[in-house]
């Protein structure tokens, strides 16, 4: 299986680290989060990587040769002038996925044991073009499912923005920044270099299925900001990872 982590962002959040060194680059309970999440992939028979970069580029290049990738083939997409945002980071790399196989796409900010091989079988097994991992959390915004696990909307609670192109008895779901993806996605993406892929979905769901896969069994966290990475490192501190 391959995967692409998205690790282009700026990491401001967790400024004043994100001043010296990318937010991929973090270590978490002693472990760089960049070097965690590849050893998560390749436990979950993954053995192709391609990794979108910007911020401090060439901190996560070195890396990556000091550890000899890790022992399998990992690409770089070096976003030179500035993040192409999720969606854009996607569209570059759509050469990488080649082989008419589902992917993995992870944010470099996140933190789980979540099970690949069961997302996949579930992926496969519901015909959908896109996968999204959820979890019933606290959060901002929210992807909307309708009971069958179709995603039907989007919502911001703090400013009141609905996007709802699919009517229904709708229930919220937080995104977890991972994803399985067909390569069919790849005939429903925006000409346009930047984008993001959430605001892509709410057209693509107009004639193609998007299913949650909630992955409540599993530890998350989001490492996105001080008070976040310091409650995942204090976890993972008690589980010994």
């Amino acid at each position: 299986m391959k995967a692409l982590i998205l690790s282009a962002g700026y990491g401001t959040r967790l400024k004043p680290i994100t001043d010296k060194i990318p937010k991929a680059l973090v270590k978490v309970n002693g472990i760089v989060n960049l070097e965690r999440i590849i050893q998560h992939l390749i436990n979950n028979d993954v053995s192709e990587i391609i990794i979108n970069v910007h911020h401090f580029a060439e901190q996560i290049i070195s890396f990556l040769k000091a550890k000899n990738n890790f022992g399998i083939r990992i690409e770089i997409s070096h976003e030179v002038n500035r993040p192409l945002d999720t969606g854009g980071g996607l569209k570059k790399v759509a050469s990488f996925f080649d082989d008419e196989k589902p992917f993995i796409v992870q944010n470099v900010d996140i933190i789980t044991d979540i099970n690949f091989n069961d997302m996949l079988e579930y992926h496969n097994s519901k015909s959908a073009i896109a996968t999204l991992a959820i979890l019933e959390r606290s959060s901002s915004r929210y992807l909307l499912f309708n009971e069958e696990l179709y995603l039907c909307g989007w919502e911001n609670i703090k400013t009141g923005e609905k996007i709802i192109p699919i009517e229904g008895n709708l229930k919220q779901y937080a995104f977890s920044g991972i994803q399985i993806l067909s390569p069919d996605i790849f005939n429903y993406l925006p000409c346009s270099d930047v984008f993001s892929l959430i605001t892509t979905y709410l057209e693509v769901i107009k004639i193609k299925k998007i299913i949650g896969y909630n992955h409540s069994q599993n530890y998350w966290f989001d490492i996105g900001d001080i008070n976040k990475l310091n409650e995942a490192e204090n976890y993972l501190k008690h589980k010994g990872e």
